[in-house]
């Protein structure tokens, strides 16, 4: 990798390939000014200017690359989107304003009137409210099935169906799916598998290796990994991207260059950060498997779950997300949730701080009482996204919860 001369401006792609994906996570989408900083450059500006009337006009009508708009133009934008399509393995990424703007363009740019999705119950709460009511508006119909059901995933297939969309492992009982076999069965029905990578990130999981077409990502979580900003990105081939940037450019639900930066920064850590989540909720999930008060703990981390080996063979990591259900319903869960005092009650997950939610009345409230029973999102359930404090104050923090209940 060439880097010594002054003159170098950008770190050539061709010299990123091969490199890991902690050193991508570092070097890809590296765009110096001709000021040569060693930090990244923030383009906090609406627009950009041109030397002629002739340059404008050929940078509209697309004769000439550069920037133009910064709605859909903008270097910071670009560096991001450079670094995270590296680190996934894919051929382009488009970021967004939020995670869920990034499923919306997706199947904004991609369906039509008439297409059907398969989707899994599993996923985020908002994520089913928009497939099954705003997508259904525009004559997109969707089916919900179990995540680790293969013969579901076919039995619901139709003629019309367009894609097949998941979370693995699930939020919030991290289940995990069977990517190679659902990636088979989607392109022999001519369809399109999309993968929210959010919970495994790039460091933990590489859906592309394993056939996908789309993944999706809310770069709000552990992207950014310090709750500082919200956004999304959807990462592809150049063919289905163009699509979905096109989409972007039209209806604007764009990053801002500021949260860019922030995530393109925020990048450069995420695999050591990815690590301690790991190594702190493996330690957290054993702990709480054997607690008295727990009904029964869910991370793919143990050997108990059900899908213990598929995780291993296709997850190098198991992740920061666990979930638990305590002996009782909602006031226990409520009661455990509010005796914590270090721990932060937010539906917010990835952050470096952890934190510690009630799905049944958060993240997936709006769901109707029947497909949170389908989903397993019970009373007494309870999530943690955990985060890099040291184990012992984690532990300390959650006895709080156990002594209120008398546990």
């Amino acid at each position: 990798m060439t880097l010594r001369r002054e003159e170098t401006i950008q770190i050539p792609e061709s010299d990123l390939d091969g490199m890991s994906v902690d050193t991508l996570a570092v070097r890809a989408g590296q765009i110096r000014t001709d000021q040569l900083e060693h930090s990244d450059a923030i383009f906090p500006t609406s627009s950009f200017v041109y030397g002629s009337a002739a340059q404008a006009a050929a940078r509209f009508g697309g004769e000439e690359p550069g920037n133009i708009y910064s709605r859909f133009t903008n270097p910071t934008v670009q560096a991001f989107e450079k670094r995270l399509a590296a680190m996934e393995g894919g051929e382009r990424a488009v970021a967004t304003a939020s995670g869920m703007a990034a499923i919306l363009a997706t199947c904004m740019s991609l369906l039509k009137a008439g297409d059907h999705v398969v989707c899994s119950r599993g996923v985020f709460g908002t994520t089913n409210v928009l497939f099954q009511k705003y997508m259904a508006r525009f004559g997109v119909t969707t089916s919900f099935v179990g995540l680790t059901d293969l013969a579901a995933w076919e039995s619901a297939i139709t003629p019309d169906t367009r894609m097949l969309f998941l979370e693995t492992p699930s939020n919030p009982l991290c289940e995990v799916a069977d990517l190679a076999a659902l990636a088979e069965l989607a392109h022999r029905n001519d369809a399109l598998l999309v993968v929210d990578n959010c919970f495994c990130t790039p460091v933990l999981q590489r859906p592309f290796e394993h056939g996908a077409d789309l993944v999706i990502h809310s770069a709000t979580k552990y992207l950014d990994g310090q709750g500082r900003c919200v956004g999304g990105a959807v990462v592809g081939p150049n063919t289905l991207m163009e699509e979905v940037y096109g989409f972007l450019r039209s209806a604007g639900p764009t990053m801002s260059p500021f949260n860019a930066w922030v995530f393109h920064k925020g990048l450069e850590t995420l695999p050591i950060r990815m690590r301690a989540h790991c190594d702190n909720a493996l330690e957290l999930a054993q702990w709480l498997e054997g607690r008295a008060g727990v009904e029964s703990v869910f991370y793919a981390g143990l050997v108990s779950h059900p899908q213990h080996e598929l995780a291993r063979r296709q997850q190098s990591g198991f992740g920061g997300v666990l979930s638990f259900k305590l002996v009782g319903g909602r006031d226990e869960a409520w009661r455990f949730i509010d005796a914590t005092r270090m721990i932060s009650i937010t539906a917010n997950l990835g952050d470096v701080k952890t934190t510690v939610t009630h799905p049944a009345t958060t993240t997936h409230g709006r769901l109707s009482p029947e497909d949170k029973a389908q989903a397993g999102i019970t009373e007494n359930l309870v999530r943690l996204s955990v985060g890099i404090e040291a184990i012992d104050d984690l532990k300390r923090d959650l006895e709080r919860g156990f002594a209120a209940l008398g546990a």
